[in-house]
């Protein structure tokens, strides 16, 4: 299964003028500036936006394309805002009941248990949603779009509105959701750390224009795709958990490249989990360095060169089949003889885990 979309249509003067076929499982995260058509496009995703000529096809049903125009009570899509506009007057568990009605018995195919366990809403079910916060009522908005069992899930940027704290109390629900569901999500955010934790596939918008579409850990790591690093320029590794160093409280997770070493020795063996890793917390050298405090030195390729100013170079290295970014000095790039095919050391001085 997969999704298809075309679309070229004009809003004032604004222009979504793009072709997309996207994974049908998983988080694909749409991410641009502002102003680049991320609403826009699931709009016209959900049937919000007509577009003369478009076309929306999820899996074998065509919602949309020269001779057929589904409307959006239509359309087998469950849309979650970036505000819940959720009922005041009921209560949590009537808020759900609402989206499940819209699906007759026989079609529903998440169970209304299901979704108050993953979200884990049991405690508000009879709270009005005036008394919730604002993660807990984001939660009730997810949980009322997945109880009218859509075929995709659309994601307006779900945790613009929400504080710091918030945002991180409903980051595990999302990634539980993540792993639990088989049915596509496609999530706007113009965060990179949700788009980081979340995505599986990347879509770059730009001036309403498609930039790049492709496995989300590959994009970030592009050289020519300037809102992907920056400032915060990062590579996101998938690794798994192989083995704890109990004496010194360290976990080993297993890449392409090697293994990384981690202080988190809870993490069970087996465990699937992301690892970020910025480009200002990897130096090189061209000889494996000894009597060092870093634990994580993989001997690796340069790829491609970006001189950055004032004075800066992001380098793009191959470790196997995985992919890290380094940020240097000039100077430092000019006397290791940085080039594309130069072999060096990459010593990561430290790593995050993402889930």
């Amino acid at each position: 299964m997969s999704i298809e979309a075309r679309f070229n249509l004009s809003k004032g003067d604004f222009r979504l003028n793009l072709s997309l076929e996207l994974p049908g499982q998983g988080v694909t995260a749409i991410h641009g500036p502002s102003g680049s058509g991320k609403t826009t496009l699931l709009r016209a995703l959900a049937g919000l936006e007509k577009n003369p000529g478009g076309l929306v096809k999820v899996g074998e049903h065509t919602w949309q394309d020269a001779s057929v125009f589904l409307p959006t009570h239509k359309r087998a899509v469950g849309y979650v805002f970036q505000e819940p506009s959720l009922f005041s007057q009921l209560s949590v568990r009537d808020n759900m009941r609402y989206g499940q009605r819209r699906v007759p018995r026989a079609l529903r195919r998440i169970e209304f248990a299901e979704v108050e366990e993953w979200l884990g809403i049991t405690p508000l079910m009879n709270r009005p949603t005036s008394r919730l916060s604002g993660g807990e009522r984001q939660r009730v908005a997810i949980a009322r779009a997945l109880l009218g069992s859509p075929s995709l899930l659309l994601m307006d940027e779900p945790l613009a509105s929400l504080d710091s704290s918030s945002k991180q109390e409903i980051l595990p629900y999302l990634e539980r959701l993540h792993e639990t569901l088989s049915l596509p999500i496609i999530y706007v955010s113009h965060s990179l750390e949700e788009v980081a934790r979340l995505s599986d596939h990347l879509v770059q918008l730009e001036a309403g224009a498609l930039r790049a579409s492709g496995p989300m850990a590959a994009l970030m790591t592009r050289l020519d795709l300037a809102q992907l690093h920056g400032e915060d320029a990062e590579a996101v590794i998938p690794a798994r958990v192989t083995r704890h160093d109990p004496e010194f409280q360290l976990a080993y997770l297993e890449f392409p490249g090697g293994e990384f070493c981690v202080a988190h020795p809870e993490l069970p063996v087996g465990r699937d989990s992301r690892l970020r890793v910025l480009a200002r917390d990897v130096s090189l050298t061209l000889e494996r360095q000894a009597g060092t405090s870093i634990l994580n030195i993989f001997p690796a390729r340069v790829e491609e060169l970006l001189e950055e100013s004032p004075g800066q170079v992001l380098v793009r290295l191959s470790l196997n089949e995985s992919t890290l970014l380094s940020r240097v000095t000039l100077k430092s790039a000019q006397a290791l003889e940085l080039a594309p095919g130069v072999q060096v050391f990459a010593q990561v001085k430290a790593v995050a885990l993402l889930d």
